[in-house]
């Protein structure tokens, strides 16, 4: 069988771009089980409530929803259990500095398989204020109608 090549997304975390600041973002592997995969192959898996952790000098995924697979047999996975990912050690020391600084947070922004591999994309974030959330819907309303004015303006 010929390797699969390219990026296939399974989930999206949208809410994070919205709650967060995002000051940096990295591309992990992920440690899984097989039933975890097949799970992640048919395109199930939930970002939203999860965060990411460094512990003992390594990452781990936490509170990430990958449902059991249905044609699984007692060797089936656990839906939230804790998984690690798979950093250089340059990017997790950069994390373990970052991370004691007051505020930021790692959040994952996006599941995916990249050349036949799992992957997330996780970002070294701060969290919004709420007047922060605001002036962002504010400036992306004034932009959309900017825009619906130029095409208004191109029809005529």
């Amino acid at each position: 069988m010929a390797r699969e090549r390219g990026r296939t997304l399974i989930s999206q975390n949208r809410r994070a771009r919205h709650d967060y600041h995002i000051d940096a973002t990295y591309e992990a592997g992920l440690v899984l089980s097989g039933t975890e995969v097949k799970s992640l192959r048919a395109g199930k898996a939930t970002l939203a409530d999860g965060y990411a952790e460094v512990r003992d000098g390594e990452v781990w995924l936490r509170n990430v929803h990958i449902p059991e697979y249905t044609s699984g047999t007692w060797t089936n996975h656990e839906p939230r259990r804790s998984r690690k990912l798979l950093l250089r050690k340059d990017e997790i020391s950069r994390l373990i500095g970052k991370t004691k600084e007051q505020g930021f947070t790692l959040v994952p922004l996006s599941l995916y398989f990249k050349d036949g591999y799992a992957k997330v994309e996780i970002a070294l974030a701060r969290g919004k204020k709420s007047h922060d959330k605001r002036h962002a819907i504010a400036e992306r309303e004034a932009k959309r109608e900017a825009e619906r004015a130029m095409s208004r303006a191109r029809r005529r």
